[in-house]
């Protein structure tokens, strides 16, 4: 297990000084979202981390015209107007022809597609699924049954699948073995709900590698894989917005633009 040993180390140090004089909640602070490249395993990967408690992290789908974002530019520009700016984006779950989610979706609080609890084809019906909710100052990847039970009370949310990571634990069926690589984008969150990571491998991975990254690496008890085809990243402190299809929904953190 490797996971970019200078990161970690540089990562270490910066957290280290900063509670030396007492200053690690003005450090999270002043950053209004931390990305870097990472090794795991002999793969690459591309992450950025949220503070829910501290950023402005939310969904967004459509225009106010009800016209489908689809790209990362476009949402840009639309903020710009708005008086933001987008710090981080990212695809945040499969969708139909016309960019409507495929599963439960909540946007602002108001619900735009209900909960799709029972299995089906293709990834998103590889249960256990999952969902991804926002909620005042946290955010959490819940199982689907568990979200269920739960009720939480999400500003926003979206449905993926499958789950990645599940109590600790990796998706029953995934297959250490797996010869079915892709590019893939998901995300992990921390028990307490203060830690939001974003991952988008830089090369083909399975999904039993993609799990263990945010399991063994990132220690996160629950993550969920957002997509594979579509799978895009808008990330300035890596110099990368990347192109290419359209998109369905978008996880992104904003600021007011300076």
């Amino acid at each position: 297990m490797k996971l970019c040993a200078e990161t970690l180390k540089a990562n270490d140090l910066i957290r280290a000084l900063a509670l030396a004089v007492g200053l690690l909640g003005v450090a999270q602070t002043a950053s209004a979202v931390e990305c870097r490249r990472v090794t795991f395993e002999g793969n690459q990967f591309s992450l950025c981390e949220v503070d829910p408690s501290q950023e402005t992290l939310r969904l967004y789908r459509a225009d106010a015209d009800d016209l489908p974002y689809a790209h990362f530019s476009r949402l840009a520009q639309d903020l710009k107007g708005r008086g933001a700016a987008l710090d981080f984006a990212m695809n945040a779950g499969m969708y139909h022809e016309d960019r409507s989610p495929v599963g439960h979706y909540i946007e602002d609080g108001a619900q735009e597609m209900r909960i799709i609890p029972g299995p089906g084809p293709g990834n998103f019906g590889l249960l256990p699924n999952g969902i991804f909710c926002i909620r005042a100052g946290r955010a959490d990847v819940f199982e689907t049954r568990a979200f269920m039970r739960q009720k939480p009370d999400c500003e926003h949310a979206t449905q993926s699948g499958p789950m990645l990571v599940v109590d600790g634990e990796l998706h029953p069926r995934f297959l250490e073995n797996s010869t079915s690589r892709y590019i893939r984008n998901g995300v992990g969150t921390s028990a307490d709900g203060q830690r939001a990571v974003f991952v988008i491998s830089d090369n083909s991975v399975t999904f039993h590698e993609f799990a263990r990254l945010f399991r063994d690496a990132l220690n996160l008890p629950n993550a969920l894989f957002l997509d594979g085809n579509v799978s895009r990243l808008h990330a300035p402190q890596l110099g990368r917005s990347d192109g290419g299809r359209s998109m369905g929904p978008i996880v992104a953190v904003t600021s007011p633009a300076g």
